[in-house]
């Protein structure tokens, strides 16, 4: 897999050093862009070693078409398997992409998922409407009720559960010791998108998790450059989710590849920074008379605060919360603010902030939205890195100009 993968080393050491190589192409200190989608063979006899694997495959990372590999994106894997402490990863054009192709991957015609609700809208939506054309039905259980999550299991047809954590946008965190049990007692599939956590805060792999997907667009670039997904994993399941990616065709180009090699790098002192300004920023809306609630994982009143502090060495960068008023003054309260822009997204060094439902859900009535649990004063407020105190001079004198 790499010439380095101690799963001992700290979490900043295996961002820089994680799967990397110590000898690199022309000496190169960081790893070289191989831009090409077609490779060469120097003759007929090299192209038969090759097919079988006589003379590569030992880490070499050759490939015939760019489509099956690339070495620039082979070494990101091998680093982002050394974070969230799995076999192998692979790689895809996006995070929804890395979802999709998982679930095309794995689930058979007729199977059925189980999955948590406050998951993100686009993989309950692929879940719910895509795959029940090919007969694949998805059973929605409420987040944190594992009694349901088991009843909604269907034995040997049953293939996927399905959770975040945390989710979006109310940040609940998912039991992964239970949620791992479940899927080995009924011999069910488990999948964490982790995207929210990063592999710096959270490693579902090592509660039992079968997959764990991220965003890699979030945190692990951080800096809103590039789109990129990534499955994490056994070897043998994630060869077999290589293979399939050979045919579903969801890469992700050597350039991209390489700007998400250089941002993992510095992701341990982004993260830092960010779940210290994010607890800040959560302990003072709390206490606030113009907020209503907060949703934060590292604060008591958060219903998963417990979970969340046995499996988690930091609660993340995203703050939700609701102002007291209706959808004009919740805006009024974006628009005061001087150093988040306003866009979707998170994870990324700039803080972005949202209002779900002029963002996401704009199109629905305010009584479809209340359906969705999205109300019209919710606030997403994705921290960056700037300075703590900065940031919470901002949020304040937003709120004290409503």
């Amino acid at each position: 897999m790499s010439d380095d993968n101690n799963t001992t080393q700290g979490k900043s050491t295996r961002a820089v050093h994680g799967g990397t190589k110590r000898r690199k192409a022309f000496n190169s200190l960081n790893t070289p862009i191989v831009q090409t989608a077609t490779y060469t063979f120097g003759d007929t006899q090299e192209l038969i070693d090759f097919m079988e694997s006589k003379t590569w495959g030992d880490g070499d990372d050759r490939e015939e078409y760019g489509r099956y590999g690339n070495p620039t994106v082979s070494a990101v894997e091998r680093k982002l398997a050394a974070m969230d402490s799995g076999e192998d990863a692979v790689l895809y054009a996006s995070g929804m992409a890395a979802i999709t192709s998982l679930l095309l991957s794995v689930l058979p015609s007729g199977a059925h998922i189980v999955m948590t609700d406050d998951c993100y809208r686009r993989t309950r939506q692929f879940c719910q409407t895509f795959l029940k054309r090919f007969g694949i039905e998805t059973t929605v259980v409420p987040m944190g009720d594992y009694d349901a999550m088991e009843a909604a299991i269907i034995p040997k047809t049953t293939r996927v559960i399905i959770s975040e954590s945390p989710t979006n946008p109310y940040l609940r965190i998912a039991n992964l010791d239970r949620i791992a049990k479940l899927g080995k007692k009924y011999r069910v599939l488990t999948m964490i998108d982790s995207t929210f956590a990063t592999p710096v805060n959270q490693r579902p792999l090592e509660w039992g998790i079968d997959f764990v997907v991220h965003s890699a667009t979030k945190y692990l670039s951080g800096h809103n450059d590039l789109l990129a997904g990534v499955v994490v994993g056994r070897a043998d399941r994630i060869k077999a989710l290589r293979d399939a990616r050979g045919v579903l065709g969801g890469i992700v180009d050597p350039q991209n590849a390489y700007l998400l090699d250089r941002g993992i790098k510095t992701l341990g002192v982004r993260v830092q920074q960010q779940n210290k300004t994010a607890l800040a920023v959560a302990q003072i809306l709390e206490d606030h008379p113009r907020i209503e609630r907060v949703w934060y994982p590292g604060l008591e009143s958060h219903p998963d605060y417990e979970i969340a502090s046995a499996q988690m060495t930091g609660f993340g960068g995203v703050v939700s919360f609701e102002v007291k008023g209706d959808l004009q003054t919740t805006s009024h309260f974006i628009d005061y603010l001087k150093i988040p822009y306003i866009a979707p997204s998170l994870g990324g060094v700039e803080s972005l902030i949202e209002q779900p439902a002029l963002m996401s859900y704009y199109e629905k009535t305010s009584e479809e939205r209340l359906a969705l649990g999205i109300k019209d004063n919710l606030v997403r407020f994705a921290i960056g890195i700037e300075d703590t105190d900065d940031v919470l001079f901002d949020v304040q004198q937003a709120l004290a100009n409503i």
